[in-house]
């Protein structure tokens, strides 16, 4: 089977530009070669392409479809590149006399991971404190959504939704936090299938310790009726 791989084995560490130590194992574009042009290519012959390179057959009747299959998921899964979170956010202020904490917790995510395309998954929780408008609940799971559904890191994916958050509304602080499991290191790699990841992004007055306390209770806090 002919693949093409980004990692080859290396002796020693080289520099870069800057001196920076460079890992030994990935490739840099340039030693890869000249990539061939495949702009000309629909989605759906890119996909019968892996799948020879695969050793698979895509003509054989289970995958006939599955190009079709795989761009139309593609499309879904990486909507949030066409999608604007001002568009979402803006339309939805209110003036509202509140100055506690709002929270909406247990936000179900699920992401593409960029660095072998597959699948995590998990929950945020999203605070902040007004600072003279609120935003409508509903769109905080949409602000999670625009940015989940991109080719993300979860580090990444905690800050913008923060930033969002902060740049928009305006508040006097913003709290996030990600909980989520990667299949790139459960299936693969590692092989770890209870481990789990945890990023946090912190603004303005979540950066206070007492309110950044009041946060992580209330989000641990559980209630009789289950919420």
């Amino acid at each position: 089977m002919d693949k093409k791989t980004i990692e080859t084995p290396g002796a020693n560490a080289q520099e870069n530009n800057e001196g920076e130590k460079m890992n030994p194992n990935i490739r840099t574009m340039k030693q890869l070669g000249p990539e061939p042009d495949l702009s000309a290519a629909s989605y759906e012959q890119l996909v019968r392409e892996m799948l020879t390179r695969l050793g698979e057959d895509p003509s054989r009747e289970g995958l006939l479809e599955t190009p079709r299959r795989v761009e139309k998921a593609m499309d879904f899964l990486t909507k949030g590149y066409t999608q604007d979170p001002k568009d979402i956010l803006n339309n939805a202020l209110f003036a509202v006399d509140y100055d506690e904490m709002v929270i909406v917790k247990d936000i179900e995510v699920f992401s593409m991971c960029e660095h072998h395309m597959l699948p995590f998954f998990g929950k945020v929780h999203i605070a902040y404190i007004p600072n003279g408008k609120v935003i409508g609940l509903s769109k905080l799971p949409r602000l999670v959504e625009i940015y989940s559904r991109r080719l993300q890191v979860q580090e990444r994916l905690t800050t913008q939704i923060a930033d969002a958050l902060e740049d928009l509304i305006k508040p006097q602080g913003v709290g996030v936090i990600v909980e989520a499991r990667h299949l790139c290191m459960m299936m693969r790699g590692v092989e770890k299938q209870h481990s789990s990841a945890v990023t946090s992004a912190m603004k303005g007055v979540f950066r206070d310790l007492d309110t950044r306390t009041e946060f992580l209770s209330l989000i641990r806090q559980k209630t009789p009726n289950g919420f």
